[in-house]
């Protein structure tokens, strides 16, 4: 990680509560799709994700059975074996990693299964996708996981004031 990333969740998770009104805010707003999609472009266009990986590194996407079943079959496993040696079920009812960082991450920080990835992973940070209220709260934690969400965050407050 960088040291503008490393600096960026450092200030956001200083910031938790404040972090949590402005996009609560935001979302609120009438123009929330457009406020995030705007930060997001402006934000991707200069974020490099293999510098960082703290997604990979501390959290686990949700696996859908079609990415179980993609992913099992790219690895020449039978489904059950992929959630037997990678998942399992956690309280909310959803597929995740049994730990961090996740198994498929490598040393550079790609990912070895980049091209058969969890939906979660080829969607995320979230922040691009429409109807951004449904997904406040991910975007809530992601802005103290992911530095971009953090910056995503910093240039939402300032259209926001």
């Amino acid at each position: 990680m960088t040291e503008e990333q490393i600096g960026l969740l450092t200030s956001a998770k200083s910031r938790k509560k404040e972090i949590k009104k402005i996009i609560h805010k935001a979302c609120l707003s009438k123009e929330a799709d457009s406020l995030f999609h705007s930060a997001h472009e402006d934000v991707f266009q200069r974020t490099d994700c293999l510098t960082c990986a703290n997604c990979c590194k501390t959290t686990s996407p949700i696996f859908r059975d079609k990415d179980i079943d993609r992913i099992a079959w790219h690895l020449g496993l039978r489904p059950s074996a992929f959630v037997n040696q990678y998942l399992y079920m956690d309280d909310e009812g959803d597929w995740v990693l049994h730990k961090s960082p996740c198994a498929f991450l490598q040393e550079d920080n790609a990912c070895s299964i980049y091209q058969v990835r969890p939906k979660a992973c080829r969607d995320y940070p979230h922040t691009d996708r429409k109807n951004i209220r449904q997904v406040e709260s991910i975007t809530q934690k992601n802005a103290l996981i992911c530095p971009a969400v953090a910056e995503m965050v910093q240039i939402i407050e300032k259209a926001i004031s």
